[in-house]
C-alpha cells in the first residue's frame, strides 16, 4: 500500500475577496458615519486593497467594514496583512495585501515542527509554495493537521488533497 499525504496550503479565493469588497463598497457609500468622508476601497493590484477617506479614523473604520466582510466570507483575517494609514494629499490612504502561498522560511518552521512533534513516520517537504505531509498511517496524518491547526504560525492554512 502507497504511504498517504496530503498537502499544507496557504490560498485565498480571489473571488470571495472580490465579493467582501463589492460589500464593503457599498457599504460605504450608504452608512450615515461615512456620509462625506469620501470612504471608498479598491484593488490597487493583483493582491492589494487600497481604502481610501479624509480622516485617518474613517480609515481604519472602513478597515474594519472590510474584515467584517471578510471574516462573513469565510476568508481568515490571517491572510490579510493591514498597513498603516498615511495621509497622502488631504486623504488618508491604507493600503492592505492578501497573503497568498507559505513563504519559504515559514514553511521550514511548519515542517521543523512537524519533524519535532508529529508522530513518527510522518514527513514534510516543502514544495515551492506549499507542503506535502506523508505517512504510513492515515491516523497519523489526522494528528498532524490536528498539531498545525492548534499551533499560531500567523498565517491561514488549509489542507488539501488528503489522499
Amino acid at each position: 500500500m502507497a504511504d498517504s499525504s496530503f498537502d499544507v496550503v496557504s490560498k485565498v479565493d480571489r473571488q470571495e475577496v472580490d465579493n467582501a469588497l463589492n460589500q464593503t463598497g457599498k457599504e460605504l457609500a450608504q452608512r450615515f458615519d461615512f456620509r462625506g468622508t469620501n470612504a471608498s476601497i479598491s484593488w490597487s493590484g493583483e493582491l492589494s486593497v487600497t481604502l481610501e477617506a479624509d480622516t485617518e479614523e474613517r480609515v481604519r473604520a472602513a478597515l474594519e467594514v472590510f474584515k467584517e466582510k471578510l471574516v462573513k466570507r469565510g476568508i481568515s483575517l490571517k491572510a490579510l496583512e493591514a498597513g498603516t494609514p498615511a495621509q497622502s494629499g488631504k486623504a488618508y490612504k491604507l493600503v492592505s495585501t492578501i497573503q497568498q502561498g507559505i513563504a519559504s522560511e515559514k514553511a521550514k518552521v511548519i515542517a521543523k515542527k512537524i519533524r519535532d512533534e508529529a508522530p513518527k513516520g510522518v514527513q514534510a517537504q516543502i514544495q515551492g509554495e506549499q507542503l506535502r505531509v506523508t505517512g504510513k498511517k492515515r491516523d497519523d496524518l489526522q494528528a498532524t493537521i490536528t498539531l498545525l491547526k492548534d499551533a499560531d504560525f500567523g498565517i491561514a492554512l488549509q489542507f488539501i488533497n488528503y489522499r
